[in-house]
This record gives structure tokens, sequence and C-alpha cells, in this order.
């Protein structure tokens, strides 16, 4: 309007371009190659598997992914849990891809089913507790390989039974070699890690340190060449039962490494991801991985990080990341072949250390007690059992404790006390709040399931201490099948006792809830109300009608009606 050029982005920066976009896949090319050669090795299935993974969920979740900076390949959590499965079917690796083919069609249906967004809703004590046991388990898992020790199957709780034996007889070039690796990781300059990454500088110089000195570390070892064998889906009716845990334990993992990546990608791009629609780019990644006899894999938050920095910000960095490892296994494998075993344990203990969600860990002693439990909890049960329970314990543990927290907040919203203000009560010196004839019970806020028990036992000892009980929801917002029927036993109890109730400012969603479940069937029409005027009125006119020998008060006039139905103006939701 003003001779300004119009902008592409609604953050006042100009799109990306082509140039940013090539930088950023050549750069996280070089990131992810390490990681998806030691990730192959870790699953068991070998490092083409790695790299085939990263070539197939790097493109398809790039294509068709929601995160348009996104770098998808092989990750932590989907490779421990790919190597228990490996474990399970290592006499029928096609059983196990078939595993990570039916996980690619789960994440396919979770997307197109928009649960997605649910994910957001994971406590962060799960999270942490998850990520930091998963952290611990890829550094427990290559404590043997970096000593030198022969490769060994099963669980953290087999690898630590195997720590004295490989302690008391490692191999002394595969222990330097992994150290050195570990050192540079740890150690390399700041100011070279942007054109240099630290996994790719252990590589490198780990290799030339085996080739060239140490040569009796272990290597990769030949590497087969050409396009991989086809896998031909496993399954019958007789089998899916046997099929479904595993591959449900993938899919969730992959969805949750992959959506917290996204929200990563978010904070640091200042976009917003398409949640369904990036768990259907990694449910095809997943797919043709399985297809292909690779690893599975989910959004790499390394990988991310590193294209983002480069300047990627289009899907495009994503699938020339892909096509570069492609073209590297198709015509350079040989390159591998003499990488060190030693130097991949190296990279992967620093990437397990780095997983460890150290920024909760040191502030425990700061957290609640109850948020403490829930982390240890799914820490514990992610390394000694399995990933899935780790996270189904845990989000019970924090279901648990947050409806304990929700309790307390709702009884807060119930306010309690006697109506003083009649013409015939005596001074208010001489006042007993509890013999007060007439009760008053406010509402206010929103009520359900979790305050419904807590509820009846508040309410019921206020019941008990009056004549007439006015019952206020001109302040209740919302209220569910649970504190409604919670409600009803509360003027049930009343009205058996002789209690008269009064129903104040029942209106809107709140009276249709409570008049569809017939909470006030027995309560008499008359003793609907629109104020508190109105309601201090009707309990004197209900006070003069009590007998004489001061029992207690009956409902009053017009008994219960079974059939009772709420005033018009009360059902449209009027005052």
């Amino acid at each position: 309007m003003f001779g300004k050029k119009k902008r592409n982005s609604s953050f006042g920066s100009i799109g990306p371009t082509f140039l940013d976009d090539l930088f950023g896949g050549v750069v996280s090319a070089i990131v992810i190659l390490p990681m998806a050669l030691a990730f192959g090795v870790a699953s068991g299935l070998g490092p083409v598997a790695g790299i085939y993974g990263a070539v197939a969920v790097g493109f398809f979740a790039a294509a068709f992914g929601g995160t348009p900076a996104q770098i998808s390949a092989p990750t932590g959590p989907m490779t421990i849990a790919m190597a228990a499965i490996v474990t399970l079917y290592a006499h029928d690796l096609a059983t196990a891809f078939t595993i990570v083919m039916l996980a690619g069609l789960i994440q396919i249906s979770l997307g197109f089913l928009r649960v997605g967004r649910f994910v957001g809703y994971t406590p962060y004590s799960v999270v942490s507790g998850f990520m930091t046991g998963i952290g611990a388990i890829i550094i427990i898992l290559q404590v043997v390989t970096i000593l030198g020790a022969e490769p060994i199957s099963g669980g953290p709780l087999v690898q630590i039974a195997a720590w004295p034996k490989a302690i008391a007889n490692p191999n002394p070039h595969d222990l330097a070699i992994g150290l050195t690796a570990l050192g540079i990781c740890v150690f390399w300059p700041r100011r070279m890690r942007r054109f240099l990454p630290p996994p790719l500088a252990a590589l490198t110089i780990g290799t030339c340190i085996a080739f060239f000195g140490l040569t009796e570390a272990r290597t990769i070892g030949a590497i087969p060449a050409g396009l991989p064998a086809f896998q031909v889906p496993q399954i019958g009716l007789e089998s899916i039962g046997h099929f479904l845990e595993p591959a449900l334990i993938l899919a969730l993992l992959g969805s949750i490494d992959s959506l917290l990546t996204s929200l990563i990608a978010d904070s640091q791009t200042r976009t917003r991801h398409n949640p369904d629609r990036e768990l259907v780019g990694q449910g095809l990644g997943n797919l043709a991985a399985g297809i292909l006899g690779a690893l599975p894999g989910a959004g790499a938050t390394l990988g991310t990080v590193t294209n983002i920095r480069a300047g990627g910000r289009s899907p495009l960095a994503g699938i020339l990341t892909a096509g570069i490892l492609l073209g590297l296994l198709l015509g350079f494998g040989w390159i591998a072949e003499p990488i060190p075993l030693a130097v991949l344990a190296g990279i992967l203990i620093k990437v397990g250390w780095d997983i460890i969600d150290w920024r909760f860990v040191v502030h425990l002693r700061a957290i609640r007690l109850e948020y403490v439990f829930i982390m240890l909890l799914t820490f514990l049960v992610t390394v000694f059992v399995d990933l899935v329970t780790a996270v189904a314990l845990g989000l019970i543990a924090a279901g648990v404790v947050r409806s304990r927290d929700l309790t307390q907040n709702e009884l807060e919203g119930v306010f309690s006390l006697p109506v003083l203000d009649f013409d015939s009560l005596p001074s208010l010196a001489d006042i007993d709040p509890y013999s007060m004839p007439v009760g008053f019970i406010k509402l206010r806020g929103s009520f359900s399931i979790a305050s419904a028990n807590e509820l009846t036992r508040v309410i019921a000892a206020d019941i008990e201490d009056h004549d007439i009980i006015i019952i206020d929801f001109s302040e209740t917002t919302t209220v569910d099948d649970s504190a409604a029927l919670a409600i009803e036993e509360l003027v049930q109890s009343a009205i058996d006792d002789d209690t008269a109730c009064i129903v104040l400012g029942l209106s809107g969603d709140v009276g249709r809830v409570l008049q569809s479940l017939k909470v006030f069937h027995r309560v008499p029409a008359g003793n609907f109300v629109d104020s508190l005027d109105e309601a201090k009125q009707l309990s004197k006119n209900l006070l003069h009608n009590r007998g004489a020998d001061g029992a207690k008060l009956s409902v009053g006039e017009g008994s219960a009606n079974e059939g009772y139905e709420a005033p018009k103006a009360v059902s449209q939701g009027s005052n």
C-alpha cells in the first residue's frame, strides 16, 4: 500500500529460499548419517536398516507430514522398541517388519481420527520419566559394546548382568576409540559445531584412529549394495492378536516422539504444526520402512534443530536429506564399512545422556512430591518393564493426582451458611448457626466426577442441621452426570428427612442437564425461584406452616410429584 514489498510470512520475514533448504538438507544428512548407522546397529538389524529407515521415514514424513521444518529418522525410543521386537522375532524378521507396517497403519488411522492434538495433554512428569528412561536404556545398552565385548541380546537387566565380565576383560582398542568418540561429542568446540557437527567429527576421527592405529577394534564390516529386499506382510487372522500389542507400542512411541519434536520445531520457527497430518506422514514413513526391511523412525530432535538453524523451513529440506542418504547408500556404502562399533557406541552414549531430562531431574527437590513420584514411576517402569506399560501407569498416576487437585478446586466453590436476616430471629450474638432453620448452599463453578463423592459428604451435614435448605445454582457453570446424580442423592435424602428444598437460579445448560436426569423430580414446582429474595420469602412461608410441636418441616404445599417438570422459564434457560 505504501510501496513496501509484500512479505510471505505472517511474522514479517521473507519466506525460505531454495538455498536455505538445500543447506539445511545437506547439514541434516551429515548429522543423521552417524545416528542412523548407530541406531541400526543398536536395534540388531544392522547399519543398512538404519540408513534405509532414515530414507523412508525422512522422505514420507517430510512430503506428507504436518511439520514443514521437521527431519525424521530412526530415534532412541523407536530403536529401543524395535530392538525388543527383533529379539522376540529374531528367527523370523519378516514378522518383525510386518509389525512395523502395522504400526504405520495405526499411526495413519490415528491421524485420520484426529487424535494427534491429544498428545499435548500428556503430563510433563510422564514425558520426563519416559524420555529419561529411554536415555538410560540407550546408555546401558552401549556399555558392553564400548568395552569391546561381544554384543548380547536382551533388555537392561540382561545387559547390566553382563557388565562385570565385560569390565574384567575389556578390548583396549575398542575402549580407547569409544572413549575418544564420546569425548569428541562432549568437548567439541562450539564454534566448530555449525560446520562440523560433533557426531560426524567423532565418526571421522574415530574411524581414522582405528584404520591407522588401533586396528583390533571391531568394525561394521561389509555393507550390502543396491536396493533392499522388499518385505511381504506375514499376517493372518489368527496372528493379528500377537502383532497388535508391539505394533501399538511402536505407533504410540512414534507418535509421541514426533509430536514432541514438532513442538520444539514450532518454538524455533514461530509456526504451528498440524498434528493429525504429521501422524499420517509418520505412518506412511513407517509403513514404507517395514516394506523396505528398515528401522522405523519418528521426528528426530537433533536433525530438526540442525535443519532449522541451517535455514531449512520447508519440506524440501527433509526430502533432500533422505535423497542424500539414499545416494550415499546406493553408491558409497563402502565408506561406512571401516567404522568401528565402539565409535557408534560412544556417539549413542552422548545421545542417551542428552535425551535424559536433566532440567526436570536437577529440580526434583523443588517439585511437588506427587509429580516426582509419577516421574520416577514412569522412569523405572520404562527401564525395567516396557515402554507402553510405563506410559500407561504414568498417565493413570497423573490422572489420580489431577483428579485429587480437581476435587479440591471444585469443592472450593461450595459455600454453605445459615440464613440470618429473618424478622423472627434473635440478635446475632445469641445465634447458634447450627440451630438455624434455613441453610443456604451455593455451588459456584464446575462440578464433575472428581468432586461427586466429596460433594455428597460436604453438603449432607448441612442438610441434616436445617429444616429448609436453599441450593443456589446461579453461578454454577457446568455439572456432569456424576455430580448431577450426587446432587439428586442429596435432594432425595433431604426430602426423606422432611427437609424442604428450594432450588435457586436453575437455568441454562446446568438446568437442562439436571432436568434431563430428573434430579429434582420430587421437588414441588413452587420451590423453584429465580432470586435470593424469593427464596427467603418462600422460606418464611414454609416456616410459618411448621407444626406447633416443632417437628421437622414437611416438603410443603404441593406433595412430591414423580412426573414433575420444571417451569418453562427454567427449561428454556432464562432467569
